[in-house]
């Protein structure tokens, strides 16, 4: 009698667990309710993402670019008026752009993260969204390196971690041979001109000064502090440049071949007619694309060796 009622309860016990955990599934259907996790972005901010998340919206070309290198162009919900990479990019919703993204256009998309590059405006935009629990997550590399580590925190953030991880190991391949085909070659002196009139060029923490020291070179404005100064003719031309670098757009000259010929003719690069022109989309996006910018840099650099 004894065993038949242990038997019993045994028995009541398995039937109210069954009906505890059928009464769970119902009240939380699987796939319906994502988890919830805290990431640190970039300047520091904890983030709470619905992970993975479904409908992403990116306010940055260089975002867009990593997003679509990581497999995730369908979760892209959203992109600025600047995401031009890939083609299918130019297909997506546009909520403005990073600077001034339209805040009603982005909620109506309905996205579960937002990612930026700049802290522009951003503690109004981050406000707007926090209402509607929104995050917004922020990345700011400053270097190479750091634009590899910023692609694999967002891997982390989205869910691509082990498409980010080959994607980085792709990269770093590629740098790696550009610094040991460049390596045994002299340094010349480079001049990166952004305009002439009055004469922009890039100060020591900005991509083209990184990427001019990994292709081989040596930036003549390597010691600015400022992103991009502004310099005299005088002072740039007694930094007696052997080349000097300028962006080129979709063949459309943002410098004129004429003006670096006339403002620069007694410097050393004008006189063996070394100008080389860099893709700018390639130069000053911290993408995956930053590595094209890396080898066209030091091809033009050392264009005989």
């Amino acid at each position: 009698m004894t065993n038949r009622i242990q038997q019993h309860h045994r028995w009541l016990l398995v039937l109210l667990a069954g009906l505890w955990l059928t009464a769970c599934a119902q009240s939380k259907p699987a796939g319906l309710i994502p988890s919830v996790r805290t990431f640190t972005d970039e300047l520091g901010r904890e983030v709470q993402v619905a992970f993975p998340p479904k409908r992403i919206i990116s306010l940055a070309p260089s975002v867009t670019e990593t997003l679509f290198a990581l497999g995730l162009g369908d979760k892209v919900a959203g992109v600025t008026a600047y995401c031009d990479f890939p083609e299918a990019a130019k297909a997506k919703e546009q909520v403005g752009d990073t600077l001034n993204p339209n805040p009603e256009r982005l909620i109506s998309l309905k996205p579960d993260l937002v990612i930026i590059t700049t802290a522009s405006q951003l503690e109004k935009l981050a406000r707007q969204l926090g209402e509607l629990n929104i995050p917004v997550y922020v990345t700011n590399p400053r270097s190479i390196g750091e634009v590899l580590a910023s692609i694999h925190k967002l891997g982390e953030v989205t869910g691509a971690t082990v498409e980010s991880q080959k994607l980085i190991v792709q990269m770093q391949t590629r740098i790696a041979n550009v610094e040991v085909r460049t390596k045994a070659f002299p340094k010349p002196k480079v001049l990166y001109v952004l305009q002439t009139a009055p004469l922009i060029t890039a100060g020591r923490n900005t991509f083209i000064n990184d990427l001019i020291r990994l292709a081989g070179g040596e930036s003549v404005t390597a010691n600015e502090t400022t992103d991009y100064p502004q310099l005299s003719r005088e002072t740039a031309i007694a930094r007696t440049p052997q080349v000097i670098v300028a962006p080129a757009s979709h063949g459309t000259e943002l410098v004129k071949e004429e003006d670096l010929r006339r403002d620069f003719a007694v410097t050393p690069a004008i006189k063996t007619n070394h100008i080389v022109r860099v893709n700018p989309d390639w130069v000053d996006r911290p993408g995956p694309r930053i590595v094209d910018g890396l080898e066209q840099l030091a091809k033009g650099l050392h264009p005989n060796k």
